[in-house]
């Protein structure tokens, strides 16, 4: 049974189960008694769309699932979907184009929910430079490319911890929306060989210095190390909007940020998208 023809009481238990809820916690988190849930689960009472949009919030249903939940009990979705490309997006993709621009020289990217590449700053070439070319036509999905063998893979000093770091979030993303796409990605994004990587710095920093996983690459300009922030629109009311981030990369060390600097003369600032 497709999820599109199960009904608003089969969705509302898959999510429940989803997020780990008792009936009784959900009901108590809702302000509504077990029994009525129970109710709700099984078809024996018909949800109000209040209701099925009360238990979504508290179940932190994606929009996406919130319009489908509303589409199975009958009721109209709410939650608009439009093309990044669309005139109702405009000013979210001139953010987008701001925050890319303005990131340079460093690299940053915008990417939908499913990790494929939406566009990028021109400084994103420091990160595919070496890259196979079919991993940079059409939809460039942006964690095949960082893991993938033929990728930059084998340019991360650290690949080992990098891609611990890369699945377990994968991961995350797959428990929070149940999305089926993001599980096979992850799937065969864990399939790929974990080769062990070699620490090339010269004075590796004891582990209690390290605040966040970095992101250490080989260059001609010696090892390159970024730690990275992820950019949301936290009130998007638009399912494509919803989905979107944008990951920005920042040097770690004086040394990176020397020889981003360098390169910023030979690198363009203007956003770019994925080879056609």
């Amino acid at each position: 049974m497709t999820r599109a023809r199960q009904s608003a009481g089969d969705l509302l238990r898959q999510w429940r189960q989803q997020r780990r809820f008792s009936q009784l916690a959900l009901a108590l988190d809702a302000g509504i008694s077990q029994r009525h849930l129970s109710f709700l689960e099984s078809g024996r009472s018909a949800p109000s769309r209040a209701m099925l949009l009360r238990l979504a919030d508290h179940l932190d249903m994606p929009l996406e699932a919130r319009n489908a939940l509303l589409l199975a009990a009958g009721f109209a979705p709410i939650f608009p979907q439009h093309d990044l490309a669309d005139a109702e997006l405009t000013a979210a993709r001139e953010i987008i184009d701001r925050i890319l621009a303005g990131h340079a020289p460093h690299p940053a990217l915008a990417v939908d929910r499913h990790w494929t590449l939406l566009s990028a700053n021109a400084a994103i070439e420091v990160l595919t430079a070496g890259v196979a070319e079919h991993l940079l036509v059409g939809e460039v999905n942006v964690l095949r490319l960082g893991l993938h063998p033929e990728g930059l893979a084998p340019r991360i000093v650290n690949f080992a911890e990098w891609r611990r770091h890369l699945l377990r979030r994968l991961a995350r993303d797959v428990a929070l929306s149940a999305d089926p796409a993001l599980a096979a990605l992850l799937k065969e994004l864990d399939s790929y060989p974990a080769p062990i990587a070699v620490d090339m710095s010269p004075n590796p920093e004891p582990p209690e210095t390290v605040v966040a996983v970095p992101l250490i690459i080989t260059s001609p300009h010696g090892p390159l190390t970024f730690l990275s922030t992820t950019t949301v629109f936290g009130t998007a009311t638009d399912v494509t909007l919803a989905g979107i981030a944008i990951e920005s990369f920042f040097p770690a060390n004086g040394q990176t940020a020397d020889a981003m600097a360098t390169l910023a003369g030979s690198v363009e600032d203007a956003p770019s998208g994925p080879r056609e």
